[in-house]
Order: C-alpha cells, then structure tokens, then sequence
C-alpha cells in the first residue's frame, strides 16, 4: 500500500473530528465526510506507521444515516464537519464521544452514554458570525469562511446556520468596498484595510450588531454605508474594531462608535443582558436556555446557598443561579465582561450576586481567608482548554457540596473531572446539549457532589434528584 493507492473501505465508527475510520487488512484510515455505514472508495493521502488518511474519491454504498448536506460548500467549509449525518446520527454520535472521553481520558469506566439535548430545527441558530474578507485568485473581493485547515476563503455569504440578516449586511458591504476600491487585508503583505465583520443577532429582541474590524482607524464614505446598513431593519449598533497587529486573533481590542449605540440587548429565559463587540455570549440562544436550566436543576438551590460562578462571562449563568440562591458570586478575568455583567445586574435589577474581576484561583481564597465567603456550590463554565490546575485545587480547598462543571470540550471536561474525583467528589449526573448542530461540537453539564459531604445531603436535596429523574422519564414516555 502506498500513497495515491485507490482503496475500499467500510467505514465502521467517527473520530473526534468528525471523520471516518475504516480498516483495510488491519490498518486504520481516517477519511473526511465519510460517516459511520458508508462503503467508500478513497484515495490514500498520507501513511504513517500504524494509520493513514485516505480522501473520499465516491460512496458506493450510503449509509442508512447518511444524508445530503443542506449547504453546497460542506465538504470544503470548515465549519460544518457533519452535514452528511443525520441529526438523530449526530445525536448518538456525541453523546458516545462525551462518554468514551470520560471512560478513556478521564478513567470513568462505568459511565453511560448521556442524553444529549438536541434541537427541533437545527437550521439557522447561530446569532453570531464572523466573516473574513479577502481576494481569490483573480483578484475578486470575497467574503465567507475559511476551508478546512487554512485561510482560504470559500465565498458564502448566507450560511445556513447563520441568521438571514447576515447575507443582506455583507452584500451592503461588499458593494460598498467595490464602489469605492476598498482593500481587504491581505495576511501575507499587511496590507488591506478590511480584515473581518461581525454581525450579531438578538434573537429576543431582533436587534442588529455589525462591526467592521479594520487595519485601520477609518474607512472611505463611512456615512454613506452607515446609511445603507442602518436601514436594515432591526439595526442598533455599528462599530469599528481596531486591529493593526500581525496576529490571527480576529477582534482588535479598541472599538470605536460609528452609529447607534455600542451593544445590543438579548433575553434568555426572564434575564436580559448587554452585549458588546468583545463580550462572549452564548451563540445558539434557543439552546443555551436549556443548558442552563439544566446547570439550575443541577446546582440544586433551595434560596439558602452561596453560590460561585467562576469563569462568569457577562453574567449569564450568574444571573440565572442568582434567582434561586441567596447569594452569587462571579468571577472573571477579563475586566469588559465584568463591566458587562454588572450592567446585566442592574439592568435586571438582581441584588443578590456580586463580581470581581480576576483569577478564580486568587480570589476565591483571598474572599475565604478574609471574609470568610465560603462557597455551597460552585459552578464552572471554562473556555476550551478546561480549569487552570489552581482554580481546581482552590475548589478542593474549598469543599463546596456541588460542583457544577459546563463544558464546551469534553475532553478537557474528563481531565478535570479525573482531578475532582481523586480529591474527594464523584459524578452524579452528566447531560450534553448541543449547542452546535451539524458540527462535531457539543456542551456537557456535570454534577458532581462531595464524598466527605454525602451522608449530610439532605433528605429534600435526594428527593429533588429523584423526582427530577422521574419527570424526565414520564416526559420521555408522553
């Protein structure tokens, strides 16, 4: 077997990437937009000792959950990796990679495959997109997303997890850059003024975001496209971002005014909240709901507990932990989001929680040591790369009755956990929510309680769990 070799393979499980893995004589390919069922002819691209990737030359045989991708860019975005998967597939195929994650990363060899929270229309949930700005080969202006491991622009300006408003607002800009012989940046020289837009959606309020992010502080005729994109209906704010460094980091962190107000407002649930250019916010709103209700359910609270909501963000978890709890507290390292969240406090007039800009694994002991705050439950919604190691032994120091762990990688939520458990607590209950349809992305919700703590769980704190149980199962069944 060699490289360029013509191979038939039966595509028998998904890796973390979403890609096929078929055997030929014992030996493993990885092939992309193959999925679980396939017989396939591929082509072998690369070999190394014990596996190979192979390229999708044709299906001979489709699976009995294959479908035809929605998106005519699919196989070449790389946003997407599952549109040739059906929902219901996609589904059981995260639920089995949170659960073999756990099993092989984090040692949980008795865990079950959770249940995944899916959507009832997969299509257009995303309030946030941002789209890079370029030129193809025959020097033409493009807009859309990257290719697959690259920054090769695939021209698409309506992507169909995006919002519809998103297809308007580029072609507005697009024509505007033409008109006026503006340049995109260009990666390679530093040269070029419009490296990206971000255009953001409220979902609850209908509210429109679009900010142009610049090598650069100005752009010729700005009146002249504020006025084109403020009359898209539901347009609140315009800004710029300032970017001017070598850096494949997106947003700049200067934002200049150009139009309307700097930030649009959204609701989930009852709370509503702020949100700037630079604040992270959830980008499946219909889903985000649900994950966290289910971190709510988790946490348990009767009104009596004080809560610590570390890696808080603008406050989202917090504000809804602040609803049953007597007291939250938020932390966050990044000052914005702060000022944020405390602007979602006062906007939804919640008294009871309090933040502080900083790392969780610094203030939360200092707090403890001198003002005795200690903590009932904690609740943990880290970025990809999961809880810095201080953060975890603060919490173990700590001994809270709860932890609550949200994760946006499973992997690194099975890392941490390992660390929890061996210091004390155990898993009780883990839920996914897919917050990200037709990609191989999806959020977990675990709870773990205190070893040391369990024999003093109340009687009610038992009985919740088990009639939260019960109610999940008539709602199955009904």
């Amino acid at each position: 077997m060699k490289k360029n070799d013509t191979i038939q393979l039966k595509i028998e499980d998904m890796g973390v990437n979403g890609e096929g893995i078929g055997k030929l004589d014992g030996f493993t390919f990885f092939v992309k937009d193959a999925v679980v069922g396939d017989t396939i002819e591929a082509k072998v691209m690369k070999l190394k000792k014990q596996y190979g990737y192979a390229r999708l030359i044709r299906v001979t045989e489709p699976s009995k959950v294959r479908c035809e991708p929605v998106c005519p860019h699919a196989r070449q975005c790389g946003g997407c990796q599952l549109q040739a998967l059906s929902y219901e597939a996609q589904l059981a195929y995260k639920s089995k990679k949170i659960q073999n994650n756990l099993i092989h990363i984090g040692g949980f060899s008795e865990i079950e495959a959770p249940e995944v929270l899916g959507m009832k229309d997969p299509w257009r949930y995303r309030n946030k997109a941002q789209f890079p700005f370029g030129t193809d080969r025959e020097g033409n202006l493009v807009t859309g997303f990257y290719a697959a491991r690259s920054h090769t622009i695939i021209p698409c300006t309506d992507c169909q997890l995006g919002v519809k408003e998103n297809k308007t607002i580029l072609e507005i800009i697009q024509s505007h850059m033409q008109k006026y012989q503006i340049p995109a940046y260009d990666e390679v020289t530093r040269r070029g003024l419009v490296r990206h837009v971000l255009i953001r959606k409220g979902f609850y309020t209908k509210e429109l975001m679009v900010c142009l992010i610049l090598n650069g502080r100005r752009l010729k005729a700005i009146e002249e496209l504020t006025s084109a994109l403020a009359a898209v209906p539901g347009m609140t704010s315009i800004t710029i971002s300032v970017n001017i460094e070598h850096t494949n980091v997106i947003m700049g962190t200067e934002i200049l005014p150009v139009w309307g107000q700097g930030y649009i407002t959204d609701q989930i649930g009852k709370i509503s909240y702020q949100i700037s250019p630079l604040s992270f916010y959830q980008v499946n709103p219909i889903q985000t709901e649900r994950l966290y209700q289910t971190a709510l359910e988790y946490a348990g609270l009767t009104g009596t507990e004080t809560v610590w909501d570390l890696y808080c963000g603008i406050g989202t978890i917090s504000l809804f932990l602040a609803q049953k709890a007597a007291k939250v507290y938020g932390v966050e390292i990044i000052p914005q989001a702060i000022e944020d969240a405390k602007k979602n406090a006062e906007r939804n007039q919640i008294t009871n929680v309090t933040f502080y800009t900083g790392k969780a694994e610094e203030i939360l002991p200092q707090k403890y040591q001198t003002e005795g705050i200690r903590a009932d439950v904690i609740v943990v919604d880290p970025p990809r790369k999961g809880c810095d190691l201080p953060a975890l032994e603060t919490m173990i120091h700590m001994q809270p009755s709860r932890i609550v762990y949200v994760s946006c990688d499973s992997a690194t939520l099975a890392r941490d956990l390992k660390y929890l458990c061996e210091h004390g607590y155990e898993i009780r209950k883990v839920t996914g929510c897919d917050l990200f349809p037709w990609t191989v992305h999806v959020e977990t919700v675990c709870l773990l309680s205190n070893r040391k703590l369990k024999p003093e769980l109340s009687l009610d704190m038992e009985d919740y769990y088990r009639i939260k149980d019960a109610e999940k199962e008539k709602n199955k069944t009904s």
